[in-house]
């Protein structure tokens, strides 16, 4: 590298492959941490499991289901995750990252946990860990119960449900009366059609 020329290779290492190789991935790797930091200053819940002994059409389908609930599922580098932890209210999770490692991420709180449990449920090789919910930390209990919890798409359909049930009732109600004298002048009027 040129000095003050920071983040470009220089003439030597351009020159030299295996500089550059390094320089390439310590480039990869700086943009994998920052990304790493956003998803955790900014997701709802993170999961962390060992995911060791899960074929890859296993975690193929394991992302998949992810991405279809609104998540999304990382393999992580555990150092790499550390350092992006850093500066997060996440970063009580540290501890965690030891051994292969995923992470699995939403911006729903429950979805991510969620999802990471149904498959836990069918695929004894996934090892749910622990994982944090902004600054509060979670262990493998913890994620487990908020895999209970109502999404907050089910949550807004429960409120709106509640909110539609009194006007539904109002209108049943105002709408009563008119029925009944509707039923009482048919009555009368079959009644002086027999007459």
């Amino acid at each position: 590298m040129i000095p003050g020329d920071k983040g470009k290779p220089g003439r030597a290492a351009m020159s030299n492959p295996a500089n550059w190789r390094q320089t390439v991935e310590r480039a990869e790797k700086r943009e994998f941490v920052t990304e790493l930091n956003e998803v955790f200053k900014a997701s709802g819940s993170v999961v962390v499991a060992h995911y060791a002994g899960v074929t890859v059409a296993q975690m193929n389908d394991f992302r998949s289901k992810m991405r279809a609930a609104g998540g999304t599922v990382r393999v992580a580098k555990n150092r790499l995750a550390k350092i992006a932890l850093q500066g997060t209210e996440s970063e009580g999770m540290t501890d965690l990252f030891r051994g292969q490692t995923l992470i699995a991420f939403s911006e729903d709180p429950v979805t991510a946990p969620k999802v990471v449990m149904d498959f836990a449920k069918t695929n004894d090789k996934l090892v749910v860990l622990g994982g944090a919910m902004g600054a509060t930390t979670l262990n493998a209990e913890g994620v487990k119960s908020l895999a209970t919890l109502p999404s907050l798409d089910e949550l807004r359909a429960k409120l709106l449900g509640l909110l539609n049930a009194p006007a539904t009732r109002v209108a049943t109600v105002v709408a009563a009366p008119a029925s009944q004298l509707a039923r009482v002048f048919s009555a009368y009027a079959k009644k002086d059609e027999a007459a």
